[in-house]
């Protein structure tokens, strides 16, 4: 029996690969980029989900590139050297809170944890008042990682007090869509 090879076309990429496709897609990017600042970042704009400002639809396609990014690191095994752009994800994972209870239909527990972040460069973020029983602390990358569903929460060190941070944490999910499952504990690359 012989080997089956699966071959897509995308007629939009006109067969680029290596180089070309590469060239191809950093100025795709830098003709976005260029666009978006000149809108109004308040302005509603249409997508495949929900409307979102042209601020919002900018921060989740970093946060889209940045998590995709994460599922080829891990699959080479190998970590990536962050920087504290991250908090822009882990806003985002933040403000995004009732929207994982929400799109499972369920009831948004008030009120929103406290989160306390350490970013790479060891500066700390923090959001929401302060509550000692309904808190999440530890590491913004690692808080990016569960948001965006590329770790589950016991996967990380992060310190999690509270039934909604408990909850909120178990199922976070900072992109649309329907309900998505975090992936299971040890499914995803973590350096031991």
């Amino acid at each position: 029996m012989g080997e089956t090879i699966l071959e897509c076309q995308f007629p939009w990429l006109d067969g680029m690969s290596g180089r070309a496709l590469f060239d191809a897609w950093h100025e795709g990017a830098e003709n976005c980029a260029d666009s978006f600042a000149q809108v109004d970042p308040k302005i509603r704009l249409k997508w495949i989900g929900p409307d979102m400002s042209a601020l919002s639809s900018v921060t989740a396609r970093q946060m889209e590139t940045w998590a995709h990014g994460q599922a080829v690191f891990d699959l080479l095994g190998l970590e990536r050297k962050e920087q504290d752009r991250i908090r822009n994800i882990a806003h985002l994972g933040i403000a995004t809170f009732g929207w994982t209870f929400l799109n499972r239909k369920e009831e948004v527990p008030e009120p929103a944890p406290y989160v306390e972040l350490t970013g790479p460069s060891g500066a700390v973020w923090h959001w929401n008042e302060p509550q000692k029983d309904n808190v999440v602390r530890g590491q913004a990358v690692e808080f990016a990682q569960v948001v965006t569903q590329t770790r589950n929460i016991s996967d990380t060190s992060l310190r999690v007090i509270g039934d909604a941070a408990c909850s909120w944490m178990k199922q976070a999910q900072c992109f649309a869509g329907p309900p998505i499952s975090p992936p299971a504990k040890g499914q995803r690359y973590k350096k031991e």
